[in-house]
């Protein structure tokens, strides 16, 4: 799997051009808080790269346990429930659904979250009474799609009917796709933005960003379609997908992180909040590009 050296490698030397430029910057710019917060991110970048990249090439196993934990952590931040609702996601639902992914049970795991899942959590919620049960519920099953089903859509990537190897490197394309998106918007954004997009839930958002954002993402998916079964102007296409759903989805995490009063969802990761704050574009964007690889390509 030699793209994936490739890719991983890549990754590292942006990350240490980044690090040696927020070091620079840091020299000339001592106590400024806009260079610590770079730095920040950067150093968490390396986290992710590191730790992203040793599952890839540890194979199967890992990449489950990987993807497992993110949702565990993720249902973490997201989840305030009663406790037996609270087993039954992080015992119950959570382990089985990676299980399925594991054994390549694609029709179980198609229906496990969005049928079962649904159905336990709503039947083990009438044990916290009545009070406020369609509130608690409610945001339990959303949790659950959002931090489970939808991410898990990343490692069911490798029970499409392609080589084992062209489907570990999908999901390195999808998760790239992504990445790249946020961080070209916030990039864009900084350096042309002039019209805020949704200014009463994220003024930091703007038009331009958001176009410079996805149209990057776009290109760098069109010019790794050789780790895809994409030609160039469908691997092109299949980024725009991924960056503009991915886009919809962070923006409706906002939403859900403004109705709660908070800024970020954690502080697990060091510039960057928490996990979900990492993985909410990829919450929307990983099942859209899974039916769609599945359907045309698979």
């Amino acid at each position: 799997m030699i793209e994936a050296y490739w890719i991983i490698g890549g990754m590292a030397a942006v990350a240490g051009v980044a690090s040696l430029l927020g070091y620079v910057l840091a020299r000339r710019h001592p106590g400024s808080a806009a260079v610590e917060n770079l730095n920040a991110r950067v150093r968490s970048w390396w986290v992710l790269i590191v730790v992203g990249g040793a599952a890839l090439l540890l194979g199967r196993i890992a990449i489950l346990v990987l993807f497992a934990g993110l949702s565990f952590q993720g249902l973490r931040e997201f989840l305030k429930t009663d406790r037996p609702v609270r087993w039954l996601c992080f015992y119950v639902l959570l382990p089985v659904q990676y299980v399925l992914i594991g054994f390549g049970w694609s029709g179980t795991f198609a229906i496990w979250i969005p049928v079962c899942g649904l159905i336990g959590i709503a039947v083990v919620g009438l044990f916290g009474g009545t009070e406020r049960f369609l509130d608690r519920v409610a945001v339990t099953q959303w949790g659950m799609m959002v931090c489970l089903f939808g991410l898990s859509h990343i490692p069911a990537l490798m029970m499409l009917r392609i080589s084992e190897e062209r489907s570990e490197l999908l999901m390195v394309f999808v998760v790239l796709i992504a990445q790249v998106s946020d961080i070209m918007q916030y990039v864009w954004g900084k350096l042309i933005g002039r019209h805020a997009l949704v200014p009463t839930l994220s003024p930091s958002k703007t038009v331009e960003g958001l176009l410079g954002g996805v149209l990057s993402a776009s290109l760098l998916g069109a010019c790794l379609w050789r780790i895809t079964p994409f030609t160039f102007v469908q691997a092109g296409l299949m980024a725009l997908l991924i960056a503009t759903f991915g886009f919809l989805g962070g923006l409706v995490m906002s939403a859900i992180k403004r109705d709660r009063g908070i800024k970020d969802w954690g502080g697990l990761l060091e510039g960057h909040g928490g996990i979900l704050d990492r993985i909410d574009s990829l919450c929307f964007s990983a099942p859209v590009f899974f039916y769609v690889t599945r359907y045309f390509f698979g």
